[in-house]
């Protein structure tokens, strides 16, 4: 079984998923149930699983009473710390009649949830992406669970070099996979940064038909990679020759936030939420839906090929030996943080706050 790092917080859901119905999410192998409050609108976060005969509680005929959730097998209601309120038959409830609760937070349009060690929760650590709920932000998003162990789409967000084959025609141009990178690694904060600049390229149709740009371009990838969860690319487009201002302000090129949150499910499945957010274009309704429609594509072409990955690694003899190039540095790096997550179970160190995207300097 795959080791995870519980004590941090991960990404369940986007905030506009939980509601009233009742929400079934699989994080870190374990079952979790989400709905909203009546009257507060707070997310609250619960055990799967019915204590009297393991019955999923986000599955129907399961529903809420109130804030109350009750098993649609046989009855069992749980409040929102997920004590047995009510057993059918009986007065007397069972002092072990209750399910795990879990902390949760609701921030920058995601709901984020804890599987560790309750007392270790704090909400402070979680990293932020606030150009998802800024409104000087347009953002498209979506989720996509995939059939790979989780470090996989790691690596795979952690080197973009594969633009140029598995997404040539949408995204990737020769010069992504050419271009070197640069790479910056803080063990201690768990943070990868990887850069890549460059200073003449084509323009692929991802930006091209977005922005209006003709000819070359300087684009510009510089990844922030938060551990155990949140990725961001902040991508910089502008025609060859355009660059930001001496007071580092930048109002005359496109900028775009590229947000995935990376959370484990199983040991072989992963929940890859996605969400594109731009500068530019804000009222632009056939921008908002090429974006989307371009960036679901992408992701999906992703899935396919993790897919197939996960499937030639589970054949593979267990002398296999991998081969690792400069391009890999930032998911090398990654592993090695995630390892050490994995293994420490210690209390997370504070976030680090994230780059200010370009719109707001």
């Amino acid at each position: 079984m795959t080791e995870f790092a519980r004590n941090q917080w991960y990404v369940a859901a986007y905030g506009h998923e939980v509601g009233r119905e009742l929400l079934g999410r699989t994080i870190l192998n374990e079952p979790v149930v989400f709905y909203r409050t009546e009257e507060t609108g707070e997310v609250v976060a619960l055990a799967d699983r019915c204590v009297h005969r393991r019955y999923p509680l986000s599955a129907a005929p399961s529903r809420l009473d109130g804030d109350n959730l009750v098993c649609g097998y046989h009855g069992f209601t749980y409040g929102t710390s997920g004590t047995c309120v009510y057993v059918p038959g009986q007065k007397r409830i069972p002092r072990t009649a209750r399910i795990s609760s879990y902390p949760v937070v609701e921030q920058d349009s995601f709901v984020w949830v804890w599987i560790g060690a309750p007392d270790l929760a704090d909400a402070a650590a979680i990293p932020r992406a606030p150009h998802m709920a800024d409104p000087r932000w347009k953002t498209v998003s979506g989720m996509e669970p995939i059939d790979c162990d989780y470090g996989l789409l790691v690596d795979n967000l952690l080197d973009l070099s594969h633009e140029t084959y598995l997404h040539g025609g949408y995204i990737g141009t020769p010069e992504v996979a050419e271009t070197p990178i640069s790479t910056e690694v803080d063990e201690g904060a768990g943070i990868v940064r990887v850069s890549r600049h460059m200073d003449d390229a084509a323009c692929p149709p991802f930006y091209s038909r977005s922005t209006g740009i003709e000819g070359r371009i300087t684009r510009w990838q510089d990844i922030e990679y938060h551990a155990p969860c949140l990725y961001l690319l902040h991508s910089r487009i502008a025609p060859v020759g355009v660059l930001p201002h001496a007071d580092g302000t930048d109002p005359d090129a496109f900028h775009v936030e590229v947000t995935y949150a990376i959370t484990p499910s199983t040991d072989k499945h992963v929940y890859d939420f996605w969400a594109v957010s731009r500068d530019f274009a804000q009222d632009d309704d056939e921008v908002t839906a090429f974006l989307h429609d371009n960036n679901h594509t992408v992701v999906m072409q992703d899935v396919t090929a993790l897919n197939l990955l996960q499937q030639a690694l589970d054949q593979e003899s267990a002398g296999y030996q991998e081969l690792s190039i400069n391009i890999d540095t930032g998911g090398l790096a990654a592993r090695r943080i995630l390892a050490r997550l994995a293994a420490g179970g210690g209390r997370p160190a504070p976030a680090a706050p994230a780059a200010t995207p370009a719109a707001t300097r």
